[in-house]
């Protein structure tokens, strides 16, 4: 810091301090110039949210892949609502934490089970793909309404309880989607 500013940023501390009536030698009260640490999460939370984040990255990877392998029409389609719509709710899951004042870190890689899910799925030859990825989002989407459902029915969290049943009743419609579409296969 240059010498002139120093001696600015001390004048005025000192007229600061004088300004404070007699015998007040007490430090500024602490939330005046802090803010609360977020509370912590319940285990639920921090499990539903891992969860749910971890879910959505399946379904945006595996999504991504079918758009560059699929040559269905269809299933490309899909594959790019796929990746719209759980961009949203990962989107939508973040912003609920915060609103909820939560701390909660989400993971930003998969669990090995599900990294292996999307490695196999790129390993399907070009014949077998399309199949290979609706199986694999009927069997995500199921799993996902699961998820939801019973944290929007048991969640201890009001505010994550309404988001998971927005977000079941989305991943009902994709599962029903997926389920017609993988019948409708040849």
């Amino acid at each position: 810091m240059n010498r002139p500013l120093l001696l600015a940023t001390a004048a005025a501390l000192s007229l600061a301090a004088c300004n404070q009536p007699a015998g007040n030698t007490a430090a500024p009260d602490a939330s005046s110039t802090a803010t609360a640490p977020a509370p912590s999460a319940s285990a639920a939370v921090q499990d539903y949210a891992a969860k749910a984040a971890a879910s959505d990255m399946l379904e945006i990877q595996t999504s991504e892949a079918a758009l560059k392998r699929s040559s269905n029409a269809d299933v490309k389609a899909f594959a790019q609502m796929m990746v719209q719509d759980h961009t949203k709710s990962s989107n939508d899951l973040k912003a609920a934490l915060s609103g909820a004042g939560l701390n909660v870190t989400l993971p930003t890689a998969l669990p090995a089970d599900m990294q292996q899910k999307v490695e196999d799925l790129n390993e399907v030859d070009a014949g077998a793909f399309d199949k290979s990825y609706m199986d694999l989002q009927v069997d995500a989407h199921q799993t996902a309404l699961d998820l939801h459902r019973g944290y929007a029915n048991g969640g201890d969290n009001a505010q994550l309880k309404a988001l998971a049943a927005t977000i079941a009743a989305k991943v009902q419609e994709h599962h029903t989607q997926a389920t017609t579409l993988r019948d409708n296969l040849k």
